[in-house]
């Protein structure tokens, strides 16, 4: 990979990008409201069921179908796998939260000059996943470069969101992201040999937590 398109996967990884990762925890404020994490080992041991359960199993495994989508020019595949990462989506929040980003991640892309078709745009709203394989398809950055950074981004969120609510001192939080460093970059590898037989997520706490997250009196995160 050349050094732009390096550069290009930082910018396409980073906090700073205008999709609005940072206002979502994804169950976890939910999951610290009711005590189920509370330390640096409870948010470490959480992230790590969900690496292993629905990051290695779903995302990563939709992530590299959608990015071979767009390499054969099969929108229908690109819709199927956008339909397909929604529907895995259990609750109300959580969906939404994929179509926000979804759209934020559109309005980005064709900001930055990437070229979208304009039967492509309501597929790629559906998701961010969508969004970002093309955005590394266009930036020339490898598949498994891309999903390894596509894996930290969303590491790195949840443990952001972790620091804040528990809450943990930053040191905390790069421990741990030192911590999960091998795991992730081996979820990354495993994820990307899912077939299509074995693609699925199971993660019951994740739904309840989300689910409950929807009630919740006062939260500072949209899911």
């Amino acid at each position: 990979m050349g050094t732009v398109s390096q550069v290009r996967l930082m910018q396409l990884c980073s906090s700073t990008l205008p999709v609005g990762g940072f206002t979502y925890s994804q169950g976890v404020e939910w999951a610290v409201e009711c005590q189920w994490v509370t330390t640096e080992d409870d948010l470490r041991n959480w992230l790590i069921d969900l690496m292993k359960t629905n990051l290695q199993q779903l995302e990563i495994p939709v992530f590299l179908r959608m990015a071979e989508a767009y390499k054969q020019g099969d929108h229908l595949a690109l819709q199927r796998w956008s339909d397909t990462l929604l529907a895995y989506r259990e609750t109300s929040e959580l969906r939404q939260e994929e179509s926000n980003r979804g759209r934020a991640m559109l309005r980005l892309i064709v900001d930055l000059a990437i070229p979208v078709d304009d039967e492509l745009r309501p597929i790629i709203a559906k998701t961010q996943t969508a969004g970002f394989a093309l955005a590394a398809q266009e930036w020339t950055i490898s598949i498994p470069e891309a999903a390894q950074g596509f894996a930290w981004t969303w590491l790195e969120n949840l443990v952001i969101a972790g620091v804040k609510l528990v809450p943990l001192g930053q040191v905390s939080g790069q421990r741990i992201l030192m911590d999960l460093a091998e795991s992730l970059a081996d979820c990354v590898e495993k994820g990307l040999a899912v077939t299509d037989d074995e693609l699925g997520s199971s993660s019951p706490a994740l739904a309840y937590a989300s689910s409950k997250h929807e009630t919740q009196y006062t939260r500072l995160f949209r899911s």
